[in-house]
């Protein structure tokens, strides 16, 4: 019985550590803001609204979220697209040599990152002159994050029924209007896990806006955040704390919306 307790003791003990170490960030994020002279230490706000202001006025901050909503969407908008064609095809089409082709795939994007790659993307950018270009930058983060979801998504078009298909086709269907009228109603889970996780690999991307946008303006959040210093190169917190809860409501919109409708529970190509 002693050992019993004291295991539940440190059980909740655990529990309680390790809630406290993701709360504390999370409680300076949404406190720092609303105080005057914020510092490292969680504190009461006296609730100003300077620091917003501040934010305003900054010639970058906002319309760098906007900047990276068109990326994050655009960027998800094709994944999605791409990756739900190229994923019907290879679940419903027998090639030879198909789970080879899928796992040689997704090992080479693993493998082959955007950072390894990072000379000849650049090099082959300048080439197309896509330097400074949001479309140009779209189609390589798109590259990059298309192998892994249509190795995501094709397990989600072989949980669908064939069956479906089959009465469809009987009844004159041709097979675009299958895709569009009884695949995609299906998979919608799927397309919409791979949207978020497209959104989110975009959203916090630095390295791959930093080299391909030169233009300030046409630059991410992402990017923007590290111009938030002072001149000796400290941090400035007040900006800082306000402009990363900006930068995180649209994830934290856009994870309650995909929650609300799919709950996250997903089943193959259908929720149950």
């Amino acid at each position: 019985m002693t050992r019993f307790v004291l295991g539940r003791i440190g059980f909740y003990t655990l529990i309680a550590v390790l809630l406290a170490f993701f709360t504390i960030p999370l409680l300076w994020l949404v406190t720092a803001p609303f105080t005057s002279d914020p510092s490292y230490k969680v504190s009461v706000p006296d609730f100003t609204l300077d620091n917003f202001r501040a934010i305003v006025e900054h010639p970058y901050a906002l319309p760098s979220l906007w900047n990276s909503v068109l990326l994050s969407a655009g960027t998800a908008v094709l994944v999605v697209l791409l990756a739900a064609l190229a994923a019907y095809a290879l679940s419903r089409v027998r090639l030879p040599g198909r789970d080879a082709l899928l796992y040689a795939l997704l090992l080479l994007s693993s493998i082959i990152t955007g950072t390894a790659a990072m000379v000849p993307l650049f090099q082959l950018a300048v080439a197309l002159n896509l330097i400074d270009s949001r479309l140009g930058l779209i189609l390589i983060l798109t590259g990059g994050l298309l192998p892994a979801a249509i190795f995501m998504m094709k397990d989600f078009m072989d949980a669908t029924p064939k069956s479906y298909e089959e009465s469809a086709r009987v009844f004159g269907a041709t097979p675009l209007q299958i895709v569009r009228h009884v695949v995609v109603p299906l998979v919608r889970p799927g397309l919409a896990t791979i949207g978020v996780w497209a959104v989110a690999n975009v959203w916090g991307n630095f390295l791959m806006p930093y080299l391909f946008l030169r233009d300030v303006e046409a630059q991410p959040a992402a990017v923007i955040t590290y111009t938030l210093y002072t001149e000796g190169g400290q941090a400035n917190l007040s900006m800082l704390s306000t402009f990363g809860l900006l930068y995180s409501i649209p994830v934290v919109l856009m994870y309650l919306f995909v929650s609300k409708k799919y709950g996250f529970r997903f089943h193959g190509g259908i929720k149950r």
